[in-house]
C-alpha cells in the first residue's frame, strides 16, 4: 500500500496520492492508516466509508491501495505500537495490527517531528518553512501527483492574540505553501485565522473543514430538521458528552471545550433559528479510554402547548467513527484538486459541525456531496 523511501517504485498509471496526517500517531491516525490497509487488502469491509458506496462508484477517486500515509506529531510512539495499543482496548480487531504492521511500519517511517514543542525556539516563519519542507520531500520521495494535509491532531483553545498563529494554524500555512490541499477535521483554528484567509483563497487549492462530525452532532443534524418540519418548538436543547482518551484529556482545558461545543451548538441554531436554552457539558473520564457516550435531553412543545421531551444516548468509538471520514475526505479532496476544484468545499458539509457554507441538515447536506460525486464524475 505505502512504499519506504529506499524503496521506490517505478510511476505507475494511477498516480499515488498523499495523506499527511497532522497528529499522525493519534487514534484516529493510526485507526485510518489501519483501517485503509484492512480495507484495500480485502481484510476487512468499508463500513463507514459513504465513498465506497454506489453514488461514487464513477467518480475516479483514488484507490485506497494508492494512498500514501505520512504526518507530523509530537508523540514518540509508533505506528504499530498505537495500533497494538487500540486492539487491546477492542478499537481494532484482535490480529489486525500483525496483518497490517508492514504498512503500519512503513507510514511511520514517514512521520515527522512536529511542534512547536517546550523550548522549541524556531519562530513562525522558521516552523511553517520547515513543516511545508517535510511535505514537499515526501511528495518528491514517494514520486505522488499530490497530498492533501488533515488535521486530526487533538483540539487547541481558541487563539486569544489573533496576531499569533496556534499550531493548527502553523500546520495549514505549511500545507499552503507546499501547495497541498488542506483539511481541518478539528474545532482548532487551522486555515480559519485571519491572517491565513487571504493567503488560502489566492492559493488555487480546495480545502475543507472544520469538526468531523461522527456522533451527538451527527444526531443532532438529523434531530433538528425533524423539529423544525414538523413545526414542534424546541424549548431546551441540553447534552452531556462522557470521553477518555486523548481527546478528553484535550477538552478538559476549558478553552478547547467551547471551541469543541461552538461547532455543536451552530447545527442547532442554523436549523432552528436560533439556539434553544440549554448547556452541553464534556466530561474527561479517562477509564473509557477511546470510548464515549453522549446523552441529549430535548424538551419541546407539541399541539396546544403539550409538553413533551425526548432523550437520546449515543454510544460509540470514536476513532472508529472518525477514521472513514478521514479517508473519505482525503480521496474527495485530492480528487477536487486533480480536476481543479478551488477554494472553500461546502458539499463536504456532511462530515463536519462547522463546515464552510452550505445547509445544516443532514439530508441536504448528503444530497449536496452526491451532487459533488457526480461533478467529480463528469471531469476528466
Amino acid at each position: 500500500m505505502t512504499t519506504r523511501p529506499d524503496d521506490i517504485t517505478p510511476p505507475r498509471d494511477a498516480p499515488r496520492t498523499g495523506v499527511w496526517l497532522i497528529g499522525a500517531r493519534g487514534s484516529v491516525a493510526t485507526t485510518a492508516v489501519a483501517g485503509c490497509a484492512a480495507v484495500a487488502g480485502g481484510l476487512q469491509p468499508a463500513t463507514g466509508m459513504v465513498t465506497e458506496t454506489a453514488p461514487f462508484a464513477d467518480s475516479r477517486l483514488p484507490a485506497l491501495a494508492d494512498l500514501v500515509f505520512g504526518g507530523h506529531d509530537t508523540a514518540t510512539t509508533s505506528l504499530p505500537k498505537r495500533a497494538e495499543a487500540l486492539a487491546a482496548d477492542g478499537v481494532l480487531p484482535h490480529g489486525l495490527p500483525a496483518a497490517v504492521r508492514a504498512e503500519l511500519a512503513t507510514a511511520d517511517t514517514a512521520v515527522r517531528p512536529g511542534g512547536p514543542q517546550p523550548g522549541d525556539g524556531r519562530g513562525e516563519e522558521e516552523l511553517i518553512a520547515a513543516f511545508a519542507a517535510d511535505l514537499t520531500d515526501f511528495l518528491r520521495t514517494h514520486g505522488l501527483a499530490r497530498a492533501v494535509v488533515v488535521n486530526v491532531a487533538s483540539t487547541e483553545a481558541a487563539p486569544e492574540d489573533t496576531g499569533t498563529l496556534p499550531p493548527s494554524s502553523l500546520y495549514a500555512a505549511a500545507a499552503l505553501r507546499a501547495g497541498c490541499p488542506y483539511v481541518n477535521f478539528t474545532p482548532s483554528t487551522g486555515l480559519h485565522h485571519p491572517r491565513l484567509r487571504e493567503h488560502a483563497e489566492r492559493s488555487g487549492l480546495p480545502y475543507a473543514g472544520r469538526d468531523g462530525k461522527t456522533g451527538q452532532t451527527l444526531l443532532r443534524s438529523v434531530l433538528a430538521p425533524m423539529f423544525a418540519q414538523r413545526a414542534l418548538a424546541v424549548r431546551s436543547w441540553s447534552g452531556t458528552n462522557l470521553l477518555g482518551g486523548g481527546d478528553g484529556a484535550a477538552l478538559a482545558d476549558p478553552g478547547a471545550a467551547a471551541a469543541k461545543n461552538a461547532g455543536k451548538a451552530r447545527v442547532l441554531s442554523d436549523t432552528l433559528g436560533e439556539l434553544p436554552d440549554g448547556e452541553l457539558h464534556i466530561d474527561n473520564v479517562p477509564a473509557l479510554g477511546d470510548w464515549k457516550t453522549a446523552w441529549d435531553h430535548i424538551a419541546f412543545d407539541g399541539f396546544l402547548g403539550s409538553r413533551m421531551v425526548l432523550q437520546t444516548i449515543w454510544q460509540g468509538c470514536d476513532s472508529a467513527l472518525a477514521a472513514p471520514l478521514v479517508l473519505d475526505l482525503a480521496r474527495l479532496t485530492a480528487r477536487a484538486h486533480e480536476v481543479g476544484l478551488a477554494g472553500p468545499l461546502p458539499e463536504l458539509g456532511f462530515y463536519f459541525k462547522d463546515p464552510d457554507g452550505g445547509p445544516a441538515a443532514l439530508a441536504d447536506q448528503y444530497t449536496a456531496l452526491v451532487g459533488l460525486a457526480g461533478r467529480l464524475r463528469g471531469r476528466s
